[in-house]
């Protein structure tokens, strides 16, 4: 469900109203009392959310009624969180539905697992020690498997449609993201990258790794980071049998993508991978984590605090998440390395 003080509730819901089919495939990991208020404001009759009290979680939607929309009730509170605010009880519940949701994956009782925008101070005002999503689920997931989070390295990837860009660095300051442009780091994301795709079928993707620097230094003029970090790295995936190719200059790499010249594009830092997304409309982005030993993907927004409750936030890009996360499922995605 998301944050329950956001729109996450409510555009689980509007999603599920605008495309019913899904009732049968998807069940809402939520706090009911959350999800009962939200589906006043969309419209849906409350009766409709059927709570799922044991059993697997296929036999409960094979079992479901008629356009019931089933309910796996978890981060219960108990009284609705505040809307639009940063509260510890949004965060807790927030973070308890994403534990339940991951474990349910890497536990094979569901498919993929589709998270609706959490607010990352709620998370910290509720003691969670991860700054997000991503963080979150691979600190999960490494523990389910017995592995140190070190040993398993995510990355996020933003998709809009005809344009995907890989992030080499996440949520860090922009100075440490610039710190965090090394070898190892460019090589293990073009790694995770070419590994996403392969698993989804593509087993030849055409990668454009995008310089730091104003036209990827020009020759070290403007930086030396493309000749002594991001080309080696390069260089070193090329050795690897990897199709990838960069320095590019960062300011027209991505249109290049879009016109069909790459198939992603891995971009040094945050705002250099999701300007170019984002711009394309938000309605459409989908964000997924690469290198989890699961399908995960998200809309590509966040809380919206001055609209939750209003009922007139759009369900697209979570619409757009359900999608993709189905249509990895459906081709048989491979979670094994």
């Amino acid at each position: 469900m998301g944050d329950p003080a956001g729109i996450g509730p409510e555009i689980v819901l509007q999603a599920l109203q605008r495309r019913p089919e899904l009732r049968k495939r998807l069940v809402v990991v939520g706090d009911l009392a959350t999800l009962r208020r939200a589906a006043g404001w969309v419209g849906l009759d409350p009766a409709f959310l059927s709570p799922i009290a044991g059993g697997s979680l296929a036999q409960a939607l094979a079992s479901a009624l008629p356009l019931a929309v089933a309910v796996v009730p978890c981060g219960d509170m108990p009284t609705p969180a505040p809307l639009g605010q940063v509260s510890a009880l949004a965060g807790q519940a927030a973070a308890e539905c994403i534990a339940w949701g991951a474990h349910a994956v890497l536990s094979g009782q569901a498919a993929a697992l589709v998270t609706a925008p959490i607010h990352k101070e709620s998370l910290a005002a509720a003691g969670v020690s991860h700054p997000g999503h991503t963080e979150m689920l691979q600190a999960l997931a490494a523990e389910f498997q017995g592995l140190r989070v070190a040993d398993l390295p995510v990355r996020m990837m933003l998709s809009a449609p005809g344009l995907h860009t890989v992030l080499v660095s996440i949520h860090v300051s922009l100075r440490d993201a610039i710190e965090a442009v090394t070898i190892e780091r460019v090589l293990d994301t073009i790694r995770i990258t070419a590994r996403h795709f392969e698993r989804c079928g593509l087993l030849q993707t055409r990668i454009a790794v995008a310089g730091l620097n104003p036209h990827a230094g020009e020759g070290g003029l403007f930086g030396r980071e493309e000749i002594e970090t991001i080309a080696p790295a390069v260089a070193l995936a090329r050795s690897e049998g990897i199709e990838a190719s960069g320095p590019h200059a960062p300011d027209t790499v991505f249109m290049r993508a879009r016109q069909g010249a790459f198939d992603v594009v891995v971009a040094m830092y945050h705002d250099q991978g999701l300007i170019p997304v984002k711009l394309l409309g938000l309605e459409h982005g989908v964000n997924t984590t690469l290198g989890l030993p699961l399908v995960r993907t998200s809309p590509d927004h966040g809380t919206a605090f001055d609209l939750a409750g209003t009922g007139r936030a759009s369900e697209a890009s979570l619409l757009a998440a359900i999608d993709a996360a189905m249509q990895m499922v459906d081709r048989k995605f491979s979670p094994k390395p």
